[in-house]
Order: C-alpha cells, then structure tokens, then sequence
C-alpha cells in the first residue's frame, strides 16, 4: 500500500510540474501572438502612410516639375516636334515645304547649342 500511495504520490507531482510548465509556456506563446499583432498592426499602418507618400508624389504635376528641374526636360512644340511617315527619307525631304525645312533648321541649331556645355 505504502509502495502505491508514494507512485500516486510521484504522479500527481509530475502531472502538477507538467500542468505549470504547459499553462506557463501558453501564457509566454499568447504573450508572442500578442507582439506579433501588435507589429502587425503597426506594419500596417506604416504600409498606409508609405502608400499615401507615394501617391503624393506621382502626382503629375510634381513629376513635371522634376522632369523640368532635374532632368532638364521641355514640353513638347510643334516646332521640335518630328513625325515620322513611311515614305523613305528621300521622298520625304523633298515633299517638305521651305518653311518645314527652316524650321527643322533653326530646332536643330537650338538643339546643338543647349547640348553645348
């Protein structure tokens, strides 16, 4: 009898050790799941203020603004403007009439001289 109350004895002890550790190791994994939300959320609002400051500046008009600042960009005219057509450069050149050619004359000489440095 003594021999069964003391295994008794040694079995409720380990069951009572595994129960702390098990209640212990769910308190420290809700304690994890609770961080991670809490990073999540966080994450999420960082995606949303990332997504408003890009929208902000693909804006066109700053886009503009940069491509004439930075990139030394112009609008377009119909002076610098150049169509191309299928007929062969030949045929092209000679049905052009004189002021196409002096036009494409003076954008080529403005072109060269703001490619100077």
């Amino acid at each position: 009898m003594t021999r069964v109350n003391i295994l008794l004895f040694f079995a409720v002890l380990g069951t009572a050790l595994f129960l702390v550790k098990t209640q212990y190791e769910s308190r420290r994994l809700f304690s994890d799941l609770d961080r991670a939300k809490a990073e999540a959320h966080r994450l999420e609002s960082e995606q949303d203020k990332l997504d408003a400051e890009r929208g902000a500046q693909a804006t066109p008009l700053r886009v503009e603004k940069l491509a004439r600042e930075q990139l030394r960009m112009r609008t377009i005219t119909p002076a610098i403007t150049q169509y191309a057509s299928p007929q062969s450069n030949a045929d092209a050149v000679a049905n052009q009439s004189p002021q196409t050619i002096e036009l494409r004359q003076q954008t080529n000489a403005i072109t060269t001289a703001e490619v100077k440095p």
